[in-house]
């Protein structure tokens, strides 16, 4: 028996443990080995600590970090305190009434920091600052997908067996999406000079990596898709109540659309959602539009539409993963690029949009969509519009999976087996037929 109770114990613990993993969705099978890396190189001895220059990586292929930016915070094991920062700042200086004199930066136990804004005077400018804390993509673009600043530490030890590294390491981009592991000692960071003759190297190089999880950022989905075909008169629209519903307090307020024109933008991003009212209820809707079949491509629209007045999505991108994407032919008024997650498998690409054309999704309204087409080269022994297969199996916006519709629901072809409609007369018909069939069975028996 206790043996039993032991078995059933084991069993227990490891369901719990699987369930909490998945609801975090913390791993993405798109982007599987995608992090935000912080490297924490130690250049330079003071007299009562170090100088050094925290950098911030983006290795997410399609996940980005928009306005308002970035903030990182820690806490300090011992004493330390900040004495100076460049391409960077502290939110708050804390307590520094012990210190004489001109008094650290910052004195908190628990600092929080941000990027400068662009346009800083360049004595307070390092590379790679200064930008608000917005961050590229790795896959969008590589060389904007890095941030760093430089700070300078007292009281903190002087060689590298007193010095303590940063514990509890949060990064909110924006919103409480990020979850940082310790921070861990790695081969000192190798810098190269200007001429590329001299190689200089750290003192030692701390490394902290954040993942992301969008059940943490956000409790609802953001996004969702709707499908429709040239074949098909019928519209396939996003699922009912896919990010809330209207009558639920947590999703905010909602405007009708008859009156939205009244309504007037508070020309600042608050990121408080102010949506149109939907049966679906999001911020954003993506819609794939089979439009065209010829001998050897295929053609498809895609829209995505903004139903938030107070959000402009700047640097916004797409993921699509479909079978055809081995078979791009052209792509009109968006970037594209090939994801391959896994060796010998590219089904998976990220759109974007046109730098200074369509790189900013406005507010809703009249110009609160982007649209492109995109032409596929048909694949003889892939090819088919039939049992959805011209759908996308999964779509994501700025990196949060979009909720798509039942895949019976998807558009079939004129040809394929029609839906049965289930109404309530067919099923009291088929009731009573069933019932005059069992009466006539028992009389015959009785008889």
């Amino acid at each position: 028996m206790k043996i039993l109770l032991s078995k059933f114990s084991v069993l227990f613990l490891f369901l719990l443990s699987w369930t909490s993993f998945t609801t975090t969705e913390a791993y993405d099978a798109l982007d599987p080995t995608g992090n935000i890396t912080i490297k924490w190189d130690i250049l330079s001895w003071t007299p009562d600590g170090y100088v050094a220059r925290v950098t911030i990586f983006n290795y997410q292929q399609y996940r980005h970090i928009e306005s308002p930016g970035w903030q990182l915070g820690w806490t300090w094991l011992k004493k330390e305190v900040i004495w100076n920062m460049v391409g960077a700042q502290a939110t708050e200086q804390g307590d520094c009434s012990k210190f004489k004199g001109d008094p650290p930066h910052c004195c908190k136990k628990t600092p929080t920091v941000v990027d400068l804004l662009p346009g800083t005077p360049y004595n307070h400018q390092i590379s790679n600052c200064c930008r608000g804390g917005v961050v590229s993509a790795w896959a969008q673009d590589s060389a904007t997908a890095v941030s760093a600043f430089q700070i300078s530490v007292g009281q903190s030890g002087t060689t590298n067996t007193t010095v303590r590294a940063p514990r509890n390491i949060t990064l909110k981009a924006p919103g409480p999406g990020y979850t940082c592991g310790p921070a861990k000692t790695v081969a000192p960071t190798k810098f190269f000079s200007d001429d590329k003759r001299r190689k200089t190297q750290a003192m030692l190089t701390w490394n902290m990596t954040c993942t992301y999880s969008q059940f943490l950022a956000k409790k609802s989905p953001t996004c969702c898709v709707s499908l429709s075909s040239f074949y098909n008169e019928t519209i396939v629209p996003c699922p009912t109540c896919s990010c809330g519903c209207q009558n639920n307090s947590q999703t905010g307020t909602c405007v009708n659309q008859k009156i939205a024109s009244v309504i007037q933008a508070s020309g600042k991003n608050n990121h408080q959602p102010l949506l149109q009212c939907t049966q679906h209820m999001c911020p954003i809707r993506v819609h794939w539009h089979v439009k065209t079949n010829y001998k050897e491509y295929w053609r498809v629209k895609v829209a995505i539409t903004n139903f938030n007045y107070n959000m402009n999505y700047s640097l916004w991108n797409m993921v699509a993963q479909h079978p055809n994407f081995d078979n791009v032919t052209k792509l009109f008024s968006f970037n594209y690029k090939p994801l391959s997650p896994y060796a010998g498998i590219n089904d998976t690409a990220i759109l974007w949009g046109i730098k200074f054309y369509n790189d900013m999704l406005s507010q809703a309204g009249p110009l609160g969509n982007v649209q492109s087409e995109i032409l596929f080269r048909k694949s003889p022994s892939k090819f088919t519009l039939d049992k959805g297969w011209a759908f996308p199996r999964r779509i994501y916006f700025n990196g949060d999976n979009c909720v798509m519709p039942p895949p019976d629901s998807y558009p079939w072809l004129p040809n394929a087996t029609p839906k049965l409609a289930t109404s309530p007369f067919i099923v009291l018909l088929i009731t009573f037929f069933s019932v005059l069939i069992l009466m006539q069975g028992i009389h015959v028996e009785i008889s």
